[in-house]
């Protein structure tokens, strides 16, 4: 299936994929990657170029379009879904580098690049660039990237103040894949380590953190494009709430469907659905989700509104934008955790999807910028009249 020059049916072709998503998510947690059948099927539907400059074949897809089609992927596999959103994420921010730059990375419009925003590595300058050396774990999807966008520190050269934080373009034949990504949520994300020996990165592949933080960044063709001034950091809260509420919705439907074909041991229930304490879980779980999903829809607008008004942001939004993103990822896990505790010893079984949504749903709450607890904190500072006390907001 190859995709069409539009996004105007990618959620429809990738929800007809969900049943090959989930059927190869048990392979993708045991080989620790999203298998490539599964792989290939979303890049020809398109997923890639959601965030893809038109002028390179890509989509620039709504946000809500992003949402949709993530949420479609996790309802199959959360690992596929996570490897997704941080490719999706990671092209967009490619699209914010030199257009020199782009031109490279860009060479058609289902390039697929990943990246960190951790500085685990360093670079020296060097003529007319860097060199890099270090290791970058959380690499997710390293195994089918094509580039990979390696944060790096560059120390002062008086060796006063803070190192200097900037994302540097590589490709992935240039890096080496640890095989360091045993865990026991999001498994088949393929979030390896990857280490960089004495790689040069010429200078028009770099891309300042603190100023894009900020709002700026060096590419001119999409400096005043609208869907590239969105501010960076709250897309990422858009792209991190699409995996939790497939996961969720997921789990729903198995519980659902699980409840009618067995009962509750040591009870007189031959039916599990026939249970009045079956009823008061599914429903809880159902309006858990709903508030999650009105939750999401709120933010996504608000960041749309702004990105066609060219309205600037209040500190108390950005942070309200974070707060809701985690507590969407709460909300979900809530759900997914109070239905797989309903579900019986039987749902251990490794070939019941359930018992890995929850330890998906888990491991999604655990990441940094979508942590719940943090993200709250980071709101209340602002709310009680501090600073957020982080700049990734």
């Amino acid at each position: 299936m190859a995709a069409v020059g539009t996004d105007t049916d990618l959620v429809t072709r990738v929800r007809a994929l969900r049943p090959l998503v989930r059927e190869h998510a048990p392979g993708a947690e045991q080989q620790r990657r999203v298998v490539p059948k599964v792989a290939e099927a979303l890049k020809d539907a398109g997923i890639h170029r959601m965030n893809v400059p038109r002028r390179y074949g890509g989509y620039q897809s709504r946000l809500r379009t992003q949402v949709d089609a993530v949420a479609e992927i996790a309802a199959g596999c959360g690992s596929t879904a996570f490897k997704t959103v941080i490719q999706a994420g990671c092209s967009f921010i490619a699209a914010l580098f030199p257009d020199e730059a782009q031109d490279e990375i860009f060479t058609g419009p289902d390039v697929r690049v990943g990246g960190t925003l951790v500085p685990d590595a360093t670079a020296v300058r060097s003529n007319g660039g860097y060199v890099v050396n270090g290791t970058s774990g959380f690499a997710t999807g390293c195994h089918d990237a094509d580039w990979h966008l390696l944060t790096v520190r560059v120390e002062s050269e008086s060796g006063e103040g803070p190192p200097e934080l900037l994302w540097t373009a590589v490709p992935m034949a240039e890096l080496e894949i640890l095989d360091d990504w045993y865990v026991s949520g999001l498994a088949g994300t393929g979030s390896n380590s990857v280490v960089a020996r004495d790689v040069f990165v010429p200078a028009h592949r770099v891309l300042p953190v603190g100023p894009l933080l900020a709002g700026g960044f060096p590419s001119k063709s999409n400096a005043d494009d609208p869907f590239y001034r969105m501010p960076v950091l709250l897309l990422f809260c858009v792209w991190t709430a699409p995996p939790a509420l497939g996961l969720a919705r997921s789990a729903l439907t198995e519980f659902t469907e699980r409840s009618h074909r067995r009962g509750i041991t040591y009870t007189f229930h031959q039916r599990q659905h026939e249970a009045t304490v079956t009823h008061l879980q599914a429903a809880e779980a159902a309006m858990k989700i709903s508030c999650a999903e009105l939750l999401t829809a709120d933010f996504v607008s608000l960041i749309e509104a702004r990105a066609e008004s060219g309205e600037p942001y209040t500190p108390e939004e950005r942070t309200r934008i974070r707060a809701q993103s985690g507590y969407v990822a709460r909300l979900c896990k809530e759900a997914v955790d109070l239905l797989g505790s309903a579900s019986g010893a039987s749902s251990l079984h490794r070939d019941t999807p359930i018992q890995r949504t929850v330890r998906d749903a888990g491991a999604l709450c655990l990441h940094s910028f979508v942590n719940p607890a943090t993200n709250l904190e980071i709101h209340g500072r602002v709310l009680s009249g501090l600073d957020p006390g982080t700049p990734f907001v």
